[in-house]
């Protein structure tokens, strides 16, 4: 039996440190959450309605990133053109940019003086800040990102003699890729959808600049949390709950894929 490796102190201090870090801030949510009358909180109104606007359009953004995120995936994976490096730095600025600036940017596109929203607002008549489409347009901004760095990662790795061998059959492109690649890739665009789903769940900063904070219309769960710690306290600790429960689950769920254990 190999002899277990000594852990130096110099790592393993720092190492629990870190970690304890991570985890007493959790652990203090669980500590205050009111588990007399969770079952009461989780019950109230206005709990119920952002966690289903929540789950509404953290959903509907979800699809919407599926529908353009994949083939633009498939785009980088597969394409060799000029300004791909710079297409795909592009796709991924939303990971690192600021979610209120993201908001402002989708303001001076799609607000009402905007380059698109102008012109939506004066031919069709449609307005898109502060109300919940402008919602899912904040949460797939910021989300679509996750799902085309999983689904390109997962192309990139799938066998390509597959397609090659059915274009060879006579297999059109938009049958190898519906019939083939995708069936292929499927795991790939599965855990990116679910990362894409709880990104767009726990999206504020985006939401509240782009779609404002109003019950029944635009407040979602992160926006409920913010507005109740002004408020009731409790509530804000319910609704944490809730969000953390998601996200635990959600890396439950992935973590043969983007977890390796010893």
């Amino acid at each position: 039996m190999r002899e277990r490796a000594r852990v130096p102190l110099a790592l393993l201090v720092p190492a629990g440190l870190g970690l304890a870090f991570l985890v007493l801030p959790l652990a203090g949510l669980l500590v205050r959450a009111p588990w007399g009358t969770l079952p009461q909180r989780l019950a109230e109104p206005g709990v119920l309605t952002a966690l289903r606007l929540s789950l509404q359009t953290s959903t509907i953004a979800t699809l919407f990133c599926v529908v353009l995120g994949v083939p633009l995936a498939w785009l980088l994976a597969r394409v060799p053109f000029p300004g791909r490096r710079l297409v795909r730095a592009l796709v991924t600025v939303p990971l690192v940019l600021p979610p209120v600036v993201g908001g402002v940017a989708l303001l001076l596109v799609f607000g009402r003086r905007g380059l698109l929203g102008s012109w939506l607002d004066s031919t069709f008549g449609v307005t898109l800040p502060f109300t919940t489409t402008g919602v899912v347009l904040a949460e797939a901004f910021v989300a679509m990102p996750f799902l085309v760095i999983a689904v390109e990662g997962a192309l990139r790795g799938a066998d390509a003699r597959y397609e090659e061998a059915a274009a060879t059959l006579g297999a059109g492109r938009w049958t190898t890729f519906t019939h083939v690649t995708l069936p292929l890739v499927a795991p790939g665009v599965a855990a990116g959808a679910v990362l894409c789903w709880a990104r767009a769940l726990g999206e504020f900063g985006a939401t509240i600049t782009f779609a404002g904070n109003f019950p029944g219309r635009t407040q979602t769960m992160p926006l409920a949390v913010y507005l109740a710690l002004e408020t009731d306290l409790e509530a804000a600790i319910v609704l944490s709950l809730i969000l953390l429960v998601v996200s635990v689950t959600i890396l439950a769920a992935l973590r043969d894929k983007w977890i390796t254990s010893a």
